[in-house]
């Protein structure tokens, strides 16, 4: 055993109380010149959450010391969440004066609080590990003496106070990014300074400009990366393709969007007769030009993943890679990391598969529209184009639907909830916004990921490798507890919910809100109630998916954890295991690579819906007064929340509902006229007017019309 390993298991397992760390030195004869290790050791372990160091100096470990530990969610109400680290725990509400300066996205433990009454368990904030917003971007409010910068992220709800000292020039109504200088707490706001100005807040690009720096992501490459670039080949060379399987032949072909440029996954099949078709999973094999600790690595690790934001691409890997020589180009010779999987059709049931190293030449590069036209609408035109791979498209889309049908019938939840893209003219300005297609071409490659994750993952569990799991926990109870009570209104219930609902249930009540005023709004709910799946060494399966095993292996270009298990993929591929060495070594630096890369992903979705919003928002900005048909999405004690059919929400405040004085009522989830007795409910069809759009709060004011 490390001495890391002997610490935490005698902390772990013979240590009654809280020890300090003399008494730790003298528990494990510790010599004095081998002090300052123990020492620094006992401060790494603090630093990452594994033991906790009281007030009074004493270390212990959290779990025994009722501590959780995990991220704060912010809300711009002024509370938040802790969602905790470990995937089975219940995330914890967090009220604004028990976070004790607790910022969104902060690492930090938490005490559960006893003899509260909210139905979902409380906490306070004892300690913060790390911070995670150094800086802040926002519009800088100056006056006489002070100025204060208002965030743009509204998870983070204090204002930033700047001396007139710190100003460095901004003016007031500039987007500003501005340095932490003091934390807050609960009787002060945090204090900065003003470190740029990115512009006047209603200049064109300035606030996809801000959400950008918000990230605190450079949209260049390091210097050091750019070195490393100039050394990797922008072609395959012969000697590279030794040691792997020739699938130059193999007729195969990506399939991705319109404006995809980095293609990771191409895929193949073949027909092997007895009702068996052979499915192959072609995915680039980016490690072998990203190697472990290297420049390129380090940089990719920091973004963790790439962030599509409705404008541009900001990569997790340069140009040169991503579109270059690790993407599967049609035409040209690339390494991947092949997975062939052998299906019996009727009854569906795994063969056999196989995962090795191969060099591939992808055939053509279709897109989701072509693939469509194809199969759905026997486009002639494309078909002759195509001809001598519609055959195998036809087989594709036979064991598409097989491989659906079985998923579901074994419990995968299918949330169907709208994406939109926001259409831009060149000086992005929204155009149009449009719904994102999700029909049989990207079921397709959709349901083929799936399978090459579910293989990867369950090979790697039974070798007993370490490995990164995407994981996704059951709800918990008290929550899902919640969501049936709201459902009632609508004559729908969940049963057995206080024991272990199965996914598959979940599902049947999609099933049967399916095309009703009430079906978005009960997705979004549902999904709500569901805890966030995030990457972890340990795998307790993927309940969203009702699967065992998973993880994401399919896009290593632009996910950080694909690409790490890809090496350990390569690596046990080679003799079955792994030296005890690399083991070692890998069980020390997974989990910080999974909760690194599961916070990177939280907040590039978060960028990305911003993005989406914003642009949302600009959209309907020539739009006021002009009249939409919608739909009640949300009921509040202030207002109805109100979705249009473009997916734009707005909120109907209750003092602009004239014709009577509205109460709510929380059980029935509604407002109710005093008067009238007129009732408001969630999914009834409104007709509302656009009245007035904040671009600094991102809102919208609708109010009804008659």
């Amino acid at each position: 055993m490390s001495a890391k390993e002997l610490l935490l298991d005698f902390m772990r397992n013979k240590a009654y109380r809280p020890l300090t760390e003399k008494e730790l030195m003298k528990e494990f004869n510790v010599p004095r010149d081998q002090r300052p290790i123990m020492s620094k050791l006992l401060d790494n372990l603090v630093k990452e959450g594994v033991i906790y160091k009281n007030s009074s100096g004493r270390y212990g470990i959290p779990e025994k010391m009722d501590l959780l530990l995990g991220r704060i969610e912010g809300n711009s109400k002024g509370f938040g969440f802790l969602i905790p680290e470990d995937p089975e725990e219940s995330d914890v509400f967090i009220s604004r004066e028990n976070l004790n300066g607790a910022m969104h996205n902060d690492k930090v433990f938490v005490r559960i609080l006893t003899g509260k009454k909210r139905k979902q368990r409380e906490g306070e904030v004892v300690k913060i590990l790390e911070r995670a917003n150094r800086r802040i971007v926002g519009n800088f409010e100056e006056s006489e003496f002070f100025g204060f910068v208002v965030p743009d992220n509204k998870r983070i709800f204090y204002d930033l106070f700047i001396p007139k000292e710190a100003m460095n020039g901004a003016r007031h109504n500039q987007k500003v990014v501005a340095e932490i200088t003091s934390w807050p707490d609960n009787k002060r706001n945090p204090e900065g300074k003003i470190i740029e100005v990115l512009g006047d807040k209603d200049a064109p690009g300035v606030d996809i400009e801000a959400i950008i720096r918000q990230l605190e992501l450079p949209q260049e490459f390091p210097a050091e990366v750019e070195g490393e670039l100039e050394r990797i080949p922008d072609a395959v060379l012969e000697e590279e393709t030794a040691d792997r399987r020739d699938l130059r032949e193999m007729p195969m072909v990506t399939i991705d969007g319109e404006d995809a440029k980095d293609l990771d996954d191409a895929v193949s099949i073949e027909d092997l007769g007895d009702g068996r078709l052979r499915l192959g999973v072609h995915i680039a094999d980016v490690s072998h030009y990203v190697k472990e600790d290297s420049a390129l690595d380090r940089e990719a690790l920091e973004r963790g993943t790439s962030i599509y934001l409705v404008d541009r691409v900001i990569p997790m890997l340069p140009t040169k890679l991503s579109n270059g020589i690790c993407s599967l180009n049609p035409g040209e010779e690339r390494l991947a990391l092949s997975v062939f999987i052998t299906y019996q059709l009727s009854p569906l049931k795994i063969l056999e598969y196989e995962i090795f190293p191969s060099v591939i030449k992808s055939k053509y590069r279709l897109t989701y529209s072509e693939v469509k036209e194809i199969l759905v609408n026997d486009n002639q035109e494309l078909i002759s184009k195509y001809k001598d791979f519609v055959p195998y498209l036809k087989l594709m889309n036979q064991l598409r639907e097989k491989l659906r049908k079985d998923r579901y019938e074994k419990g995968s939840i299918n949330f169907e909830l709208p994406e939109v893209k926001v259409i831009l003219d060149e000086e992005g300005k929204p155009l149009e916004i449009k719904e994102r297609e999700h029909g049989i071409a990207e079921q397709l490659i959709e349901e083929f990921m799936i399978a090459a994750n579910r293989i990867v993952s369950e090979d790697m569990s039974w070798k007993g490798l370490p490995f990164i799991y995407r994981v996704h926990d059951r709800p918990d109870p008290d929550r899902l507890q919640e969501f049936n009570e709201f459902i009632h209104n609508f004559g729908y219930h969940l049963k057995g919910i206080q024991n272990e609902v199965h996914p598959r249930e979940l599902q049947e009540l999609l099933d049967r809100v399916e095309g009703t005023p009430e079906e978005r709004i009960i997705n979004n709910l549902l999904l709500r109630s569901m805890k966030k799946a995030v990457y972890t060494p340990g795998n307790i399966g993927h309940f969203g998916l009702g699967i065992e095993y998973y993880s994401h292996f399919t896009a290593p270009i632009r996910r950080y954890p694909d690409l790490m298990i890809h090496r350990i993929i390569k690596e046990a591929l080679k003799s079955g295991t792994l030296p005890e060495k690399r083991i070692k070594l890998l069980e020390k630096r997974l989990n910080h690579i999974a909760e690194h890369c599961s916070l990177q992903e939280r907040r590039a979705e978060e960028a990305e819906r911003d993005s989406v919003e914003l642009k949302k928002l600009e959209y309907m900005m020539d739009k006021i007064g002009q009249e939409f048909d919608g739909i009640i999405s949300g009921i509040m004690n202030f207002g109805l929340f109100v979705e249009l059919d473009n997916t734009v929400e707005g909120l109907v405040h209750v003092e602009d509902l004239k014709d009577d004085y509205y109460n709510y009522h929380e059980k029935q989830h509604c407002l109710i006229g005093e008067n009238t007795g007129k009732v408001y409910r969630f999914g009834e069809q409104v007709r509302v007017r656009v009245d007035r759009i904040n671009l600094d709060e991102r809102e919208i004011n609708f109010i009804l019309v008659d």
